[in-house]
């Protein structure tokens, strides 16, 4: 029997220091056969060069044309979903530069999606620290009924897509291009996408890999005091819930009557929102901080 034949979209910046690693965790990837394309952002540190010369002629590793400075992961990954064709493969799956894969983590994500019959995967995964430090990081509460349109499915490097989730989020991706780049995440737009068009998404409780934290994460492990006020923030005057509008819109639910409700981004509708707050979150504390955060928006304003 064929092992199934995975892309692996994985988008590099300044990533020389621990690519190597994350690298040779996906090739020695379990009964799958693998081909990692990269999309490089530009770069101070020769990480273009040094792949080239770390990895001669490895037939298994291409190197996508540099198109010019992206300033952000998920622009980098929308790009990699545009411009990378699906056609032969079984299922698409994202990594970051510097984390370190399970052997059988495309293989039981796969094992997983059969089970459950679902198109969309993502897991827990276990952070880890230069200073030894470990902790496991739970993203598999339960979902809920409208968790997608305000948060991801997990980190965006334990998806496992299936081909043809992948191609309709392409093709979501390719329609509304300038849209799309203005977003944040990636991942949370490609969860958002699955759920609203009728793909079934499983986050598996077991980790899949061991997900670096260093201080040049994008985006890290929601941990502590300090990152709580940060999301508390986000919410208040970051624009996070803007973001969840422009992604409604994006995925077709802008005339959806619980989207309408709180869309106009007013008081108003931030009041109506913070008492839906038990459907827009899988984890019970952030229920509650989304419900205090819509309440104090619609007192005293100060949502972008």
């Amino acid at each position: 029997m064929t092992n199934p034949a995975i892309a692996i979209l994985l988008a590099a910046y300044n990533g020389k220091a621990y690519i190597k690693e994350q690298i040779d965790s996906i090739l020695n990837q379990k009964d799958v056969e693998v081909t990692i394309f990269l999309s490089i952002d530009t770069s101070r540190d020769g990480t273009r060069e040094w792949i080239e010369a770390s990895y001669p002629d490895n037939s298994q590793i291409m190197i996508l044309e540099d198109i010019g400075r992206f300033g952000g992961a998920a622009k980098n990954f929308f790009r990699l979903i545009r411009d990378v064709d699906f056609t032969p493969y079984d299922f698409i799956a994202f990594a970051d530069q510097d984390d370190i894969w399970y052997q059988d983590k495309l293989s039981r994500a796969i094992q997983k999606l059969n089970e459950t019959k679902s198109d969309g995967y993502s897991s827990n995964v276990l952070a880890f620290w230069e200073d030894g430090r470990e902790k496991l990081i739970v993203k598999s509460q339960p979902q809920c009924q409208y968790d997608y349109l305000f948060e991801a499915a997990g980190p965006g490097c334990t998806y496992v897509l299936t081909q043809a989730l992948a191609v309709h989020v392409k093709q979501c991706i390719c329609q509304k291009w300038d849209l799309v780049n203005t977003l944040w995440l990636h991942d949370w737009f490609c969860y958002a996408y699955a759920r609203a068009n009728g793909f079934h998404w499983v986050i598996e409780e077991k980790p899949s890999m061991r997900y670096r934290q260093h201080t040049n994460n994008q985006v890290g492990v929601n941990q502590g005091l300090k990152a709580f006020l940060y999301r508390l923030k986000k919410i208040l005057f970051g624009g996070a819930i803007a973001q969840a509008k422009t992604i409604a819109i994006i995925i077709g639910m802008g005339e959806q009557p619980f989207v309408k409700e709180w869309s106009p981004l007013d008081k108003i509708g931030f009041f109506k929102l913070a008492w839906h707050a038990q459907k827009c979150r899988r984890k019970p504390k952030d229920k509650y901080l989304f419900f205090f955060a819509c309440l104090l928006i619609s007192i005293f304003g100060g949502q972008k």
